[in-house]
């Protein structure tokens, strides 16, 4: 603890934006470069060192946190990132993606603003990789062991550095052109350049990870064969199966799921396109379902040019303070937050019939109406209770050219063939079923991450991988000596 009186004397302040008017023009991340390091090590100085610190738990990799605070606020940057990396792979993905379940964990945070963990890890991250802190670390041997990890996401990428760190040989195999799952084609630019993705993958590399690209697990390559060639086999595919909206008028064209709309504009990012087939520009877009894909959706049209973009949220707008009866401190609160993709909204004023912020809260879509081309023209849409019940007397009608539904996901799709081919067991919300130590109901194969758990944050992914790696080298050796932060049970605090 560098300063003990550091949290009565120092405000909390946040990584600054650039200015709206100049990064809507472009794809860069939001953030105003350079302008993180002049502050952050006051900032790292009002941690409190508590006796007992409730960010751990309320991060579930357990992240070292008060700890590596006091290391930034003294400069010492060489082991912060020793201690950041001792629990977390990425910290530059979770320092840019995670909603920071440990801030709302901060002993602080009963009644101050909580330290800026988030911003104090991206910034030990990145200085680690300018400094020359983060080589390849090949394991010294390897085991004669094989293993095959189907996904290239957060949980594939944890789950394959640790195995491969271990000792085994590891192949990881992405259906997609490029590694990454949906931190390559389904979250923005502007949220993470993918500079960063691609120096971890050749971080990899160089430790020995192999990678397949283009290859679907159960149409490319027989899921059976794929477990007769590997000693152990990790699905870890994501939950790609997307939650749909039946109402009448959703066969009309120009309503398309967030996941359709949101690869091909980072595929303009990769140069892989001169110009989205979904382009929002100069029409007039609504967006269904008011969370963090929504959002990506959102700030991608108003770069993309949109006339006009709103999106509804079917929940009542959340108040501006922690409701302690019902959120009691440390859990995770439904609070206002206002995203990037937000704020740009709002100064831009793309939604003229919506709150300051674009988004229309209780708000439920009754039905959609199209032209005599079978065209999306209009959402009607209505008030709701906290029941979901519609309001009378409220409808309205907004005019959308292009629908995006980002109502998000309940398990891995199954079209390829995966699941079926090696005969796994499901859970009835539609997620792989496993036991205590994340095996499937097949021999040798074990799941992690979204397809099992569910959807959830890139946190908990990243701690899927590493506690499912764990259980993978102890099926293959024995015991293990690779930590394991959380279990497939684990869930949130919650009340």
């Amino acid at each position: 603890m560098a300063d003990p009186k550091g949290f009565m004397t120092t405000p909390r302040q946040d990584w600054p934006r650039r200015p709206v008017e100049e990064r809507v023009r472009d794809w860069d991340e939001v953030y105003v470069p350079g302008a993180l390091l002049p502050i952050v090590n006051q900032q790292a100085d009002r941690c409190m060192d508590c006796g007992i610190p409730f960010c751990h738990d309320a991060c579930p990799l357990g992240n070292l946190i008060p700890e590596w605070n006091d290391l930034v606020s003294r400069d010492d940057w060489r082991a912060a990132a020793d201690r950041l990396h001792a629990t977390n792979n990425f910290p530059e993905f979770t320092g840019r993606l995670c909603p920071a379940p440990c801030e709302a964990g901060c002993v602080l945070a009963i009644n101050q603003p909580a330290v800026t963990i988030k911003n104090v890890e991206v910034a030990i991250a990145d200085r680690a990789w300018e400094l020359g802190f983060t080589p390849p670390r090949p394991p010294d041997r390897l085991s004669g062991r094989t293993v095959a990890v189907i996904g290239s996401g957060p949980t594939g990428l944890a789950a394959a550095q640790q195995l491969t760190r271990a000792g085994h040989t590891v192949a990881v195999f992405e259906k997609d052109d490029r590694l990454g799952g949906l931190m390559r084609y389904g979250i923005p630019e502007f949220k993470m350049e993918k500079h960063h993705l691609e120096r971890r993958i050749a971080q990899m590399r160089a430790e020995g990870t192999k990678f397949r690209t283009s290859t679907a697990v159960g149409r490319d390559i027989g899921a059976a064969e794929l477990r007769s060639r590997y000693d152990a086999v990790v699905i870890a595919t994501g939950a790609t199966a997307w939650r749909e909206l039946d109402v009448p008028g959703r066969e009309l064209t120009g309503i398309h799921q967030a996941m359709e709309y949101l690869p091909p504009a980072n595929r303009v990012c990769e140069g892989d396109l001169e110009v989205s087939p979904m382009s929002a520009a100069g029409k007039h877009v609504v967006i269904v379902g008011g969370g963090d894909t929504g959002a990506d959706c959102l700030g991608t049209a108003v770069r993309e040019g949109a006339a006009s973009v709103t999106q509804l949220d079917i929940y009542a707008q959340p108040g501006a303070e922690r409701d302690e009866d019902a959120e009691p401190w440390p859990t995770y609160p439904k609070i206002y937050r206002l995203s990037a993709a937000h704020e740009e909204a709002g100064a831009l004023g793309t939604a003229p019939s919506a709150d300051a912020d674009a988004r229309l809260f209780a708000a439920s879509t009754l039905r959609f109406t199209g032209d005599a081309d079978g065209h999306v023209r209009s959402l009607h849409l209505v008030e709701v209770d906290a029941e979901r019940r519609p309001v009378a007397g409220t409808g309205r009608t907004l005019p959308a050219d292009l629908v995006l539904l980002a109502l998000g996901f309940f398990g891995p799709d199954r079209a390829d063939g995966l699941v079926d081919q090696l005969g796994l067991a499901m859970e009835p919300r539609g997620t792989i079923a496993r036991d205590a130590g994340f095996a499937t109901s097949a021999s040798g194969v074990f799941a992690a991450g979204d397809a099992a758990r569910g959807q959830s944050l890139i946190v908990w992914a990243i701690a899927e991988g590493r506690a499912v790696a764990a259980a993978v080298d102890r099926h293959l050796t024995g015991s293990s000596r690779l930590p394991a932060p959380i279990g497939p049970y684990d869930r949130p605090m919650t009340v």
